[in-house]
């Protein structure tokens, strides 16, 4: 893993380039005035997500985060709500208002809803990019592990 951030004038004259003595999070990543590049190779089964959508979600669908995200990157499918890999600036807006804390970034995604990180790559198979949710609408269709989960928050 490469770890690089901006470089800084020494006192000699010369750049020097500290690096963090731990991989930066994701706070580090907004909050700091840091910028970092991280260069590492992904398998296969390794995918570009930012932030993830997981169980609390489905059958929920309160689309508060649909009306928060900035470049409209939050589809609907028939059960849950999912978030597009590519189209995700991993600006974090979505997260917050979230009212049952069913978004996560993918770092964080609790291992009980590992499978979730798959399922919302998977879920634009089919679709590829369209350019934003609200010109596609609801997508009439679930990836097949929310598909199999039983009906949602009834008693």
């Amino acid at each position: 893993m490469l770890i690089l951030n901006r470089a800084q004038p020494s006192s000699d004259g010369g750049v020097r380039a500290p690096f963090p003595a731990r991989v930066p999070t994701r706070s580090d990543w907004w909050h700091s005035g840091t910028t970092y590049a991280v260069n590492v190779a992904k398998t296969e089964e390794e995918y570009d997500v930012t932030y993830v959508i997981a169980q609390p979600c489905v059958d929920v669908l309160d689309k508060a985060c649909i009306e928060e995200c900035p470049v409209d990157c939050i589809y609907e499918g028939e059960r849950m709500l999912y978030i597009h890999p590519d189209e995700c600036v991993d600006c974090g807006a979505c997260e917050p208002v979230c009212p049952v804390e069913a978004i996560y970034y993918e770092d964080d995604l609790p291992g009980e809803w590992s499978g979730y990180y798959k399922a919302n790559v998977d879920f634009f198979d089919d679709l590829g990019s369209p350019g934003g949710a609200s010109k596609l609408g609801k997508v009439e269709k679930d990836h097949p592990l929310i598909a199999a989960l039983p009906p949602q928050g009834e008693g």
